[in-house]
């Protein structure tokens, strides 16, 4: 079966120093990790996938007006993603396996099409990277165990708002997912 890498926002606003809602030099130091782990996946002919927040401005309708500053407003500098790993993107957003989408929700499944462009595709392992641990990665990968899918986080490859956030979504992976925590 096939395994696909999970890029999950990794965007300036929850990246860069000047983002909305950045995790900051945590998630920074990620970069140099992400591009290794998407050429490893393209060089070996697995997908590399980028879901990526996606908002409104000032949105009543939408649950995080409430609890975030307005963050990765499509079409702005923070909707971007961040330093080397957007370098990796445009270098190769045109290949079949690399393709980039927008979600409004935490989890990369919650109202996308992520489950079934996966299924048609044989993948049946998830690799997961980006930000934040503690919410979309963690949404991302409760979804995902949920629809029964192998799971992998790369330790070297998230960063959670906090650095307690982070360690307690690296335990919930492991110890009530059941998923493969490595480096």
């Amino acid at each position: 079966m096939a395994q696909a890498l999970l890029i999950i926002d990794y965007t300036n606003d929850f990246v860069d120093d000047k983002g909305s809602l950045t995790v900051g030099k945590p998630g920074q130091k990620l970069q140099n990790n992400i591009v290794e782990l998407a050429d490893q996946f393209q060089q070996s002919g697995n997908w590399v996938i980028f879901p990526t927040d996606a908002h409104h401005p000032n949105d009543p309708y939408h649950p995080e007006t409430k609890l975030f500053p307005t963050h990765n407003v499509k079409g702005t500098w923070g909707h971007k993603f961040y330093g080397k790993v957007n370098d990796w993107y445009q270098k190769h957003h045109n290949d079949d396996k690399v393709y980039m989408y927008d979600k409004t929700r935490y989890s990369a499944f919650a109202s996308t099409d992520l489950d079934m462009r996966l299924r048609e595709r044989h993948i049946d392992t998830v690799h997961l990277v980006g930000v934040c641990t503690d919410i979309c990665v963690l949404h991302t990968a409760i979804d995902a165990y949920n629809k029964c899918y192998n799971i992998v986080v790369h330790k070297g490859g998230v960063a959670g708002l906090t650095p307690a956030g982070n360690q307690w979504a690296l335990n919930h992976f492991q110890h009530v997912l059941g998923a493969q925590v490595i480096k």
